[in-house]
């Protein structure tokens, strides 16, 4: 902290600070409790990780991308694949019961993303049943996660191509009573939060952007929704069959960070009925494209050491032909080619807008791949939220813009 002239002080709040979702590094300028200026400083958290998608195979690359935004993992996956797949003209190939899946994934991803902000938003501000709420019904979704893909988060299950491996035996008994479990619990939220008056009072009108500001800054997601337009990739730009689905954008009128912590427990709701239909619409079939010379040979199965790849399909590889072993040994080590071209996808991430863009010079590995990534995008509205505002208010927009450095330094 230092002086600058007058009474201006200068403060560092991170990147340490526990209410910086990360090591983001504020400047504030501050003249006694106000802030006059407010800067943000970012790239503490740098993992290079788009530019070791170079050096890896397109499908290494999922393994990568999971790990950007952490709390959206299954997001960054299907972004990634979905340009892939647009890059090697397969996008039809997928099978249904693949996407079904990839939509049942990201609507629970969704879910666990909305209630790590509520949770921590909730801590920052003081109402600490609010973060034990959130976490409890965030580990249910996480055990979901564990039974499908083995991990709670950094899947890299969603591939270019289809998934990994098939939903595990139980998997659907599990989603339909976890579904039941959270919509019970959701109201507990209401209770706490949505009508306690100092709760409300702690959030209107504060961290305030209206439409324009969201336009001329490119916010996206909860906090350009609570403006009262309702943009929403899933129904504006459908993939993955969206339009389809049976589903409500919430939005507010609000544009402040009142109106983002109701539109993200509405939207909690709304990817439950999602997950439902999904569970509803699930057919048996492969989940991979047919084509042998981009499907990675995944039938995994726990060997008695509880790791490893089933033997049985290893037999199987092995003893069909010369050429089958071959190929399968390409396939792993060198990858599949993809033609030469360029792809964008974007998505509907809880926290806005995922963009990827795909490059691809005809070889096994990506030219470029960059993220457009909202947690990035959204952090560049702190400034037009908090200046002029008290320096406590500052965290309640941070909180309201929920951002994970994970996503933002990549």
């Amino acid at each position: 902290m230092h002086r600058a002239d007058d009474e201006r002080i200068v403060v560092n709040m991170g990147p340490q600070h526990p209410s910086t979702h990360g090591v983001l590094r504020l400047i504030l300028e501050i003249d006694g409790e106000t802030v006059t200026e407010c800067r943000c400083g970012i790239g503490y958290l740098h993992t290079g990780i788009e530019k070791n998608l170079e050096y890896r195979t397109w499908t290494q690359g999922s393994t990568f991308v999971t790990r950007m935004d952490y709390l959206t993992s299954f997001f960054n996956e299907a972004g990634y694949s979905m340009a892939v797949e647009r890059l090697l003209g397969i996008t039809d190939e997928v099978p249904d019961r693949a996407t079904v899946i990839r939509v049942l994934l990201m609507e629970l991803n969704r879910i666990a993303s909305h209630l790590v902000a509520i949770a921590t938003g909730g801590m920052e501000l003081g109402a600490t049943t609010v973060m034990v709420y959130g976490f409890r019904d965030r580990e249910m979704v996480l055990d979901l996660f564990e039974l499908i893909t083995g991990l709670r988060m950094n899947h890299a299950f969603i591939r270019p191509g289809g998934l990994a491996q098939d939903l595990p035996p139980g998997a659907v008994d599990a989603i339909r009573e976890t579904v039941r479990t959270l919509r019970k619990n959701l109201p507990e939220y209401d209770k706490l939060a949505t009508n306690n008056p100092v709760f409300k009072a702690r959030l209107q009108d504060t961290a305030y952007l209206d439409l324009a500001g969201c336009m001329s800054l490119g916010a996206t997601g909860p906090i350009l929704r609570a403006t009262g337009l309702p943009h929403d990739l899933r129904k504006t730009d459908p993939y993955c069959g969206y339009e389809t689905y049976d589903f409500e954008v919430p939005t507010a009128d609000t544009a402040d960070a009142y109106g983002r912590f109701l539109i993200r427990l509405e939207e909690m709701r709304q990817s439950l009925h999602i997950v439902e239909q999904c569970v509803d619409r699930l057919e048996p079939g492969p989940v991979m494209v047919a084509d042998k010379k981009i499907a990675w040979p995944a039938q995994l199965a726990l060997g008695p050491d509880g790791l490893g790849n089933s033997l049985d399909h290893i037999k199987n590889i092995m003893g069909t032909s010369m050429e089958a072993l071959i190929h399968h040994f390409k396939l792993v080590t060198e990858g599949f080619r993809v033609p030469p071209g360029q792809a964008y996808v974007a998505l509907e991430s809880p926290k806005g807008e995922l963009g990827v863009h795909a490059v691809s010079d005809g070889g096994t590995r990506p030219f470029r791949v960059h993220f457009r990534e909202p947690s990035f995008v959204n952090l560049q509205a702190i400034a037009a939220m908090t200046e002029g505002g008290q320096v406590a208010d500052v965290i309640v927009a941070i909180a309201s813009i929920d951002p994970v450095l994970g996503g933002v330094d990549r």
